[in-house]
């Protein structure tokens, strides 16, 4: 047994890992870029350069080169830096607006932040030079004090930079520049090259690796919507999805089976075809249209629910736990409603069809004509051998109980683990998405295997590890 437990873990380390390569490279051909439209205003405001977001972007993962400008230290000059070369990334466009269009001067296009391993250097607007020596500890969320309005809030970096070196520096004719410290000067070459295929190659596999090396040490990254670290958001919202999914489940099993062996037992009846068509109708319905009428019906023209969240407006602030707890049941009436419809369809034709196969073995046909009651052979002989393929199960039903139900959260506006994974989806918070579904991955896989060890004990024909 432990050696099977141990043989299925390690494949799943594997499958695991196949999953997040999938995953990072869908996420990465996402259209919209979130980064991009969250900090185009502080950009247009000055209280951020260009180099900090692409910084951003690379703490992420999700910098993707056009081109380089090099700063080539010269190694007869007198800096302490002497030959070594400090890149910053640019734009293809800005080439263009230098050399053809005259749009941009040089010294306008080589102000920035140019990185070399924990070194960077400045050629600021003023005209200084400075390098320092960076402490990069990850990423912070910046805002007035006390905020709790995400959207007016920024995710910036958490560097320390210590002064190491600083001067002055000139742009010269042929495209160089010029650096004084103290009283000594030196001339650098000013390179630029565009960006070739192994270089954006290898910006998609340092991101990716990056953000697996960070996954290992517990660490999913910061969301760039909630402004809060990942595993924070998914276990602070996991608690509403699944205590709706839950109860959802039990009644879903506790209908649907039933249901279906009534329906095999009076096979082709009334009962069987009456059930066979509601449960299809079930089916069929698609989530959304499901619960848009529900909350017309029950919501909007009875008036016996409540739709929008999960606490009435009108409940008071000195309310005791029972009473909010009684009204936060009321509100989860009408999700758990639809996700029962939708799903005890499905269920039930599976177990009708399991026992209708069972009712046809060679074994049930003995137990009838050894006299014993339909009722025993259908609840004592054929239920158990019925729910030997229903365990298989199992496997969807972990990841379904902790990923939340995406559709019906959102139509009810629930602010459950699937409503803000949709929302998240809608912007393109990468680390939100790539947290989020490797949670369902891993959830996936333990359900798996919670399958497989169960059906061992349902079915004491199979062995496991052979």
């Amino acid at each position: 047994m432990i050696k099977y437990v141990v043989k299925r873990l390690l494949m799943a380390l594997l499958i695991l890992f196949g999953v997040s390569v999938i995953i990072y490279a869908l996420a990465r051909m996402m259209p919209t870029d979130f980064v991009d439209n969250q900090y185009s205003s502080a950009l247009s405001q000055g209280t951020m350069q260009q180099e900090d977001v692409d910084r951003i972007k690379e703490l992420y993962g999700l910098a993707m080169p056009e081109a380089y400008l090099d700063v080539e230290i010269p190694e007869e000059s007198t800096s302490k830096y002497a030959d070594e070369e400090f890149t910053k990334e640019t734009k293809l466009s800005y080439y263009e607006d230098v050399v053809d269009l005259g749009i941009m001067t040089r010294a306008e296009w080589y102000v920035g932040s140019y990185d070399s391993g924990d070194v960077r250097l400045y050629l600021n607007e003023d005209n200084t030079y400075a390098v320092y020596t960076v402490e990069a500890k990850g990423a912070v969320v910046s805002g007035e004090e006390g905020e709790t309005d995400s959207s007016n809030q920024l995710v910036t970096l958490d560097e320390v930079l210590t002064l190491e070196e600083s001067g002055t520096y000139v742009v010269n004719e042929d495209g160089s520049i010029t650096v004084t410290v103290g009283e000594e000067s030196f001339t650098s070459a000013v390179v630029y090259r565009e960006a070739n295929f192994w270089n954006k190659t290898g910006a998609v596999l340092g991101g990716y690796f990056s953000w697996l090396g960070n996954l290992i040490q517990g660490d999913l990254g910061m969301s760039f919507k909630y402004k809060k670290p990942v595993e924070d958001v998914i276990m602070q919202n996991m608690g509403i999805s699944f205590a709706i999914a839950f109860i959802a489940t039990i009644l879903q099993f506790a209908i649907a089976i039933p249901l279906g062996i009534k329906a095999a037992t009076n096979q082709y009846g009334v009962v069987d075809y009456t059930v066979t068509i509601l449960v299809m109708i079930g089916i069929s319905l698609p989530t959304f249209f499901l619960a848009a009428v529900v909350i017309r019906v029950f919501a909007v023209q009875l008036g016996w629910f409540e739709v929008g969240g999960l606490v009435s407006g009108s409940l008071p602030m000195d309310a005791s736990w029972i009473v909010r707890l009684g009204d936060m049941l009321w509100h989860m009436v009408l999700p758990m409603f639809v996700l029962v419809i939708l799903s005890v369809g499905s269920l039930m034709r599976y177990t009708r069809t399991n026992t209708l196969e069972v009712l046809n073995a060679d074994y049930i046909r003995t137990a009838r004509a050894k006299g014993l009651s339909e009722k025993t052979v259908i609840y004592k002989h054929a239920f158990r051998n019925t729910m030997i393929p229903l365990v298989t199960m199992m496997a969807g039903i972990l990841p379904s109980l902790f990923g939340g139900a995406m559709i019906t959260e959102t139509v009810f506006s629930i602010p459950g683990i699937g409503k803000l994974a949709y929302d998240a989806l809608i912007v393109a918070d990468v680390p939100f998405i790539m947290g989020y579904n490797m949670f369902l991955a891993i959830m996936t896989v333990l359900g798996t295997l919670l399958s497989d060890l169960m059906y061992a004990v349902v079915d004491p024909r199979v062995k496991l590890g052979r």
